[in-house]
């Protein structure tokens, strides 16, 4: 027998045999196993990056008196538009905008050559009237006293008393219309109404004025500045604690650094449905003309504490979605639970919570409007501390 064909080569080879599906095996082995911990530190990373990395915060309690910041517009105490009760051409002014008037003063003159010749007319007319009372009455006078003896019937007695009351009515409708056109004319000299500042003239010298309201803009508009009207639109919420002796501090942008105090003079008493706001009327004290009417102010409300325990949360932690206001908050299980809220006052940056949250609850501060319920969340710093401060 061979030397290749022995029974030790045979054994050999199956050993080298055995040894390379081994080695084979194993490498099989391997790649198996390196690709499935590849798999899973693949879905382990991608569960990593699909979980959102949010902030806390805890609600602050907060029962104590607040402010209530509002924008405010500005008014005249009166205000009130000139127009002219006389037709003609505008012969003179006599002040201009931003002048201080008092009560009566001239403020312009009106040319009006028809009411005149009018007015000429019915003196005139006045006349004729009083000439034919005298004669009437006279008339009157003698024909009763020829009824006396007897000379004139009754019947022509009563048609002279008739004609005389006739005449005396047209004197009286005479006087009337002169008196009319009178007064008409004294119209030419438009006068304001009350102390104040002119704030606007439309009209010049030559132009055509027709009286009315209806016939273009105001000839002047006069505003009483001493004392203003400030109108502030309040939520609902805050309705009931305005009370008559609230004040407020008001500021101005073009008084940077000053502070001004109103004191609330009556409200509307009613909610506006479309905004639910509640229209109130403060008093500004304006004696040195330094604010301006039509003016924008911040009107700060001192407003006194709530009776029940209030929370206070930043802003930012709201979300607005179709089933109405609500926040998002983390549980034990670092998963989000979705939690309805009714808020109370607008402080700003910041609103009150009345119901809905307690001060153990981690609420999200900023949350991604595609959040959802039982999202597993993680988070990176929980501000204990970071709440609203009293």
């Amino acid at each position: 027998m061979s030397e290749k064909g022995s029974p030790a080569n045979s054994a050999g080879r199956i050993r080298a045999g055995v040894a390379i599906a081994v080695v084979v095996l194993a490498l099989v082995a391997w790649k198996v196993y390196a690709a499935h911990d590849a798999h899973s530190k693949l879905q382990d990373d991608t569960e990593a990056q699909s979980i959102i990395s949010v902030a806390t915060v805890n609600p602050q309690s907060d029962s104590g008196a607040g402010e209530l910041k509002l924008p405010g517009s500005v008014q005249a105490n009166y205000e009130a538009p000139i127009y002219a009760r006389t037709s003609g051409y505008l012969k003179k002014w006599f002040v201009d905008i931003g002048t201080p008037v008092k009560a009566g003063q001239v403020l312009a003159e009106i040319d009006a050559p028809e009411l005149d010749q009018q007015l000429r007319a019915a003196q005139a007319d006045r006349a004729n009237a009083e000439a034919g009372q005298r004669i009437a009455n006279s008339t009157a006078d003698r024909w009763r006293g020829l009824r006396e003896t007897g000379a004139v019937s009754k019947q022509d007695v009563d048609e002279k008393l008739s004609a005389a009351d006739a005449s005396n009515a047209a004197l009286q409708g005479a006087q009337a219309n002169l008196q009319r056109l009178r007064e008409l004319s004294s119209f030419k000299k438009i006068v304001a109404p009350f102390d104040g500042v002119i704030t606007a003239r439309n009209t010049d010298v030559g132009q055509l004025i027709v009286a009315g309201s209806n016939s273009g803009p105001e000839l002047f508009r006069i505003a009483d500045t001493r004392q203003l009207r400030l109108y502030v639109r309040v939520p609902q919420s805050y309705a009931a604690q305005l009370q008559p002796e609230i004040t407020a501090e008001v500021r101005f942008p073009d008084r940077p650094g000053n502070t001004y105090t109103a004191r609330l003079d009556r409200t509307s008493n009613a909610i506006d449905t479309a905004s639910r706001t509640m229209l109130a009327q403060l008093l500004v004290d304006n004696v040195k003309h330094e604010l301006l009417p039509g003016s924008y102010a911040e009107v700060t409300f001192k407003l006194p504490g709530t009776s029940s325990a209030s929370l206070r949360l930043p802003a930012n932690v709201l979300l607005f979605r179709g089933d109405g206001l609500s926040v998002a908050t983390v549980n034990a299980q670092s998963q989000v639970v979705m939690k309805p809220v009714q808020l109370g006052r607008d402080y700003g940056s910041e609103v009150e919570v009345i119901h809905g949250l307690t001060v153990e609850d981690n609420v999200i501060v900023s949350p991604p409007d595609s959040i959802m319920e039982r999202s597993t969340v993680r988070i990176v710093k929980a501000e204990k501390d970071s709440g609203v401060k009293s």
